[in-house]
């Protein structure tokens, strides 16, 4: 098995841009006291200003080659594609959002929920709301309210309905086909997000399972939710169309048009919107995803700088001098995205950083892309759910006037996550049929 020892063994100092960003990045957050004083966006130019004053040794260029250099790394082809997906997976929540397509996928769920379930029900429809929206943070913020009246109505401490809530949208997080993580992870590795999908979903569907098993086992008064709530089963059929056409292989571009297409037709019909005004929804849903669009290509700037500078040969030679097999490939993988979500407490960037350096390990070791690609995904959401520092976390707890520290300990979903990603790396399964 190949390892790290035929790799060139590169430069320390091509990594002095990443954590340039990174020590930056966290140092702000530390002294400020404050999670909104340094945007990731500003961390992240900042370690693209330190790339350009940086030369390597025996092969210097002027600064004019490293603006070509970073300019070609930003404008790479997977990248731009991502850049588009995050534009039109922007434009279609907002759309769904206007159209009050989220509203009725929360309130089918909470209305077709036997009370003695309620809190299984509760985590089901954070998956499946967080899986139609392809956004924890919208998950949160939505079922945030409804939790806390759970919470209060049957008798239970709202830390652990906030920790269902959380892990129900870290499932989405991890597994949504509109996903900017799943985006980041698909496009940096190259695989289709079916194949991505079905090894991601069968290595957490043993943390599904378990989470609701032992959710059943909390005692609770579930006769006091009797609120009756209205929805429209019309109004998920654009959510239909993303999951139907995404599973059936169609190209993520022309499913994210249907959808936001299908969207727009039911929300005139039903007088959210006009035609007019429907512009005005889908540039507000662009808007939303702009930075972490142009996050993409500065990040795919910089690394180009780093590779230049021998900064990701230094790290994949350290990452697999010792890697003998693929199980310690998978698990160098899980490490760098893991560590770089914690440090950055937001896992897309996470994965966008790390996501060409797993990529390059797993063509040196042999790793099938379609399991890197839900090695990153999954670790990174699972980090993300239990950090918190995290703005999921943040976000929650803000709205039950509680601290993160109380809910991790109830996010039992994204420990779960970790222990059986884990655990699939050691017995290397699954594995696709289809070797990328």
């Amino acid at each position: 098995m190949p390892n790290g020892s035929g790799l060139n063994k590169g430069n320390i100092k091509g990594l002095f841009p990443l954590f340039a960003f990174l020590i930056t990045y966290i140092l702000v957050r530390v002294i400020s006291g404050s999670f909104e004083t340094m945007p990731i966006m500003v961390g992240i130019s900042i370690g693209c200003l330190v790339a350009f004053f940086l030369n390597d040794k025996n092969h210097k260029i002027s600064f004019t080659k490293k603006v070509t250099i970073f300019c070609k790394g930003g404008g790479e082809e997977t990248l731009i594609l991502m850049v588009i997906i995050f534009l039109l997976a922007g434009a279609f929540y907002s759309v769904a959002n206007s159209m009050h397509a989220v509203d009725s996928i929360v309130n089918i769920g909470l209305s077709i929920l036997p009370s003695n379930i309620i809190l299984p029900g509760l985590f089901v429809v954070s998956c499946i709301l967080s899986f139609a929206m392809g956004t924890s943070m919208g998950t949160v913020s939505t079922l945030a309210p409804i939790a806390i009246g759970i919470a209060t109505k049957i008798g239970v401490d709202i830390p652990l309905v906030a920790g269902i809530v959380i892990g129900g949208a870290m499932f989405g997080d991890n597994l949504s086909f509109i996903s900017d993580t799943t985006i980041a992870a698909t496009r940096t590795q190259e695989v289709t997000m079916k194949d991505k999908f079905k090894v991601n979903f069968l290595m957490v569907l043993p943390a599904i399972i378990i989470n609701i098993a032992l959710l059943l086992l909390v005692d609770v008064n579930a006769s006091a939710v009797t609120e009756h709530l209205d929805f429209n089963l019309l109004n998920i059929l654009p959510y239909a169309i993303i999951i139907v056409l995404s599973l059936v292989g169609m190209h993520v571009i022309p499913v994210m048009g249907l959808g936001i297409l299908s969207g727009l037709i039911i929300g005139v019909m039903h007088q959210d919107f006009t035609i007019l005004e429907s512009f005005k929804v889908i540039h507000t849903g662009m808007v939303w995803m702009e930075d972490m669009a142009l996050i993409a290509v500065l990040v795919g700037g910089m690394v180009a700088l780093m590779k230049y500078l021998g900064g990701i040969d230094y790290l994949l030679y350290h990452l697999t001098k010792n890697v003998k097999s693929v199980r310690a490939g998978e698990f160098s993988i899980a490490s760098l995205v893991s560590l770089l979500d914690i440090a950055t407490t937001n896992n897309t960037i996470s994965i966008i950083v790390s996501g060409p350096i797993a990529k390059n390990i797993g063509n040196e070791i042999g790793i099938n892309r379609s399991r890197i690609a839900a090695i990153l995904d999954l670790f990174s959401s699972a980090f993300s759910g239990l950090s918190p520092f995290g703005g999921q976390l943040l976000v929650m707890a803000g709205l039950c006037s509680i601290s993160p520290i109380d809910i991790i300990p109830y996010v039992w979903y994204c420990m779960l996550m970790l222990v059986f990603g884990i655990f699939f790396i050691i017995i290397g399964k699954p594995m696709p049929k289809k070797v990328n």
